[in-house]
Order: C-alpha cells, then sequence, then structure tokens
C-alpha cells in the first residue's frame, strides 16, 4: 500500500503543462476534506521549478494560505515571472480553482556558490532503522486517529519520540517532536523532485508541539487547527529517498495562533532546510 501511495505522490507531482505559465494538478485517491496545503505546496514548488529559464537552486519558499481546495475538483498553477538571471529568479505561483484564489507560493532561486559553512547541531537521537514504523504507533488507536490512519502514507515516518496520540494516551507532555522520514521508494533524479517531497512533508507534525506541549492530541482532544502560512529555507542540496530527520519544536502560542518551527537534517546531521509555520489553533476542553 505504500509503494501504491508513493507513485500516487509522483503521480500528482506531474503536472500537465497546458501553457507557457500555466499547470494542471491532480489529487489523489486519498484525501481530506480540503487540499492538503502541502500538497497544493508542492505542486507549486514544481510548477515554478519546470518554468526557470536556467538551472538554479531555490532557496526559500512563502505560501499563504486563502481558500480551502476541493480534492473532488484538478487545480490550476498560474506562475508569474517576477524575476530570470543566470544566478537568482523569483516566481509566484498562484494557486486556483473555478476562478477562486486558494493560495499564493513565493519562492526565489539562487546559484551562491561556496562560502562560510555552519549549522546548529543535529538532535541525538535513535537511528531510523531501529524505530518502529508509523503503522505500528497506529495499531489500537484506528477509532482515535482515524484521519492519519487512512491518510495517503507516500512518506516513510519513524518517530524518535512517543507520537501526540501515544504520548496524550500515557499522559505525558512533550516539548518536541523528531521524526526520521524517506520517500517509500527510490525518486528520479531529478533536484526538483526531491525538494517537492521535502516540500510536501514538510507539512506535516510541525504543529505537533503546539499541542504535546500542553499534553493534547489530535483526535482525544477537541481541537481546531488550520495552517495560515508556511515557510520553507532550502540550505543545502536534498535527497529525499534517503532518511532525513524533522526535528520541530512550538516557539510561541498566543491569541489562537501557534508557530511552528522545523529543522531537516540529513544522516551526516547537515542541516539541509528549515521551515517556520503559523496556524490557527483552538483548544475547546470537555466539559
Amino acid at each position: 500500500m505504500s509503494q501504491a501511495d508513493f507513485e500516487e505522490l509522483l503521480a500528482v507531482l506531474d503536472l500537465e503543462r497546458v501553457g507557457e505559465d500555466l499547470f494542471i494538478g491532480s489529487h489523489p485517491s486519498k484525501n481530506p476534506v480540503r487540499t492538503f496545503g502541502g500538497q497544493m505546496t508542492a505542486q507549486a514548488f514544481v510548477a515554478a521549478g519546470r518554468s526557470l529559464e536556467h538551472k538554479l537552486s531555490p532557496s526559500a519558499l512563502s505560501a499563504h494560505f486563502i481558500a480551502g481546495g476541493d480534492p473532488e475538483k484538478d487545480l490550476e498553477f498560474h506562475i508569474v515571472r517576477l524575476r530570470d538571471e543566470r544566478r537568482f529568479a523569483n516566481r509566484r505561483v498562484d494557486v486556483m480553482q473555478n476562478g477562486e484564489l486558494l493560495t499564493t507560493v513565493m519562492i526565489s532561486y539562487m546559484n551562491g556558490g561556496r562560502g562560510l559553512e555552519h549549522n546548529v547541531p543535529a538532535p541525538d537521537v535513535p537511528r531510523p532503522e531501529t524505530l518502529p514504523k508509523i503503522d505500528e504507533l497506529l495499531r489500537g488507536y484506528e477509532e482515535t486517529v482515524p484521519l492519519f490512519v487512512n491518510a495517503l502514507r507516500p512518506i516513510e515516518w519513524r518517530y524518535t519520540n512517543d507520537p501526540a496520540w501515544v504520548m496524550r494516551d500515557k499522559g505525558g507532555k512533550l516539548d518536541h517532536n523528531r521524526v526520521w522520514l524517506k520517500t517509500e521508494g527510490e525518486m528520479p533524479d531529478d533536484p526538483v523532485l526531491h525538494g517537492a517531497a521535502l516540500v510536501y512533508s514538510s507539512d506535516t507534525t510541525v504543529l505537533d508541539s503546539i499541542i504535546t506541549t500542553h499534553g493534547l492530541s489530535w483526535g482525544f482532544d477537541r481541537i481546531f487547527a488550520v495552517t495560515m502560512n508556511h515557510s520553507v529555507w532550502f540550505h543545502r542540496p536534498i535527497r529525499f529517498d534517503e532518511w532525513v530527520l524533522y526535528s520541530t519544536t512550538s516557539p510561541v502560542a498566543a491569541e489562537s495562533r501557534g508557530l511552528g518551527t522545523g529543522h531537516y537534517f540529513d544522516a551526516s546531521g547537515q542541516l539541509v532546510a528549515t521551515v517556520v509555520q503559523e496556524g490557527i489553533v483552538k483548544y475547546f476542553p470537555g466539559k
């Protein structure tokens, strides 16, 4: 099933080009009520990458979610070319459906060359081969978190800590979440697709630390959450069919909004990407 899900991810990232600056994207067979934001953003990333005049590496992406998409209908990705140079480029991608703007994504590209290098150290966590698969962690919680159980899973997850639902069942709290990720199959040798897979995955687990900091979990507690904006900075080349560690925390929650931050480390401990996501998060305690 995971291999089939992985093939579906590759299919939805294979956009149809219907004009110089217009692409059409489909949905997979398994969807939430509204289009998954990580899917839209990853597809926009692919559309922008396919429009470049020069071979450039992505440096940053910022998405603002405006309206929810209908998973029963295709998405339109309209490219706005803001800059095209040998070392720099900028794109805006407007994601549309039925004439309505769903999401606007800004992407910058840069070939920077060699320079100073450093990064924060990767957390000391167990290797992914020693950790259980996500299916094992969902066993017994099918009725608690059915959306997770039934979700498309093209990416293999190996939590280094208890996921939210297990932590909540044990009565604990957790101010961070760390999970090893890689695609369930070998990716084509295309940097755009590897970056898109990272973007797709970056919209998972990043808000979890907002609720686990308070000992809460999806499924157990009455929580409403929706992403408002999402940003990714790309620091180094990425291969997403090899293990990367996604380490996330939440520095603040206030005024019914929460911020999640994340770092992606490769297996050698090099920081390859940084993520920041803001979401509306509301908790309704039971009586």
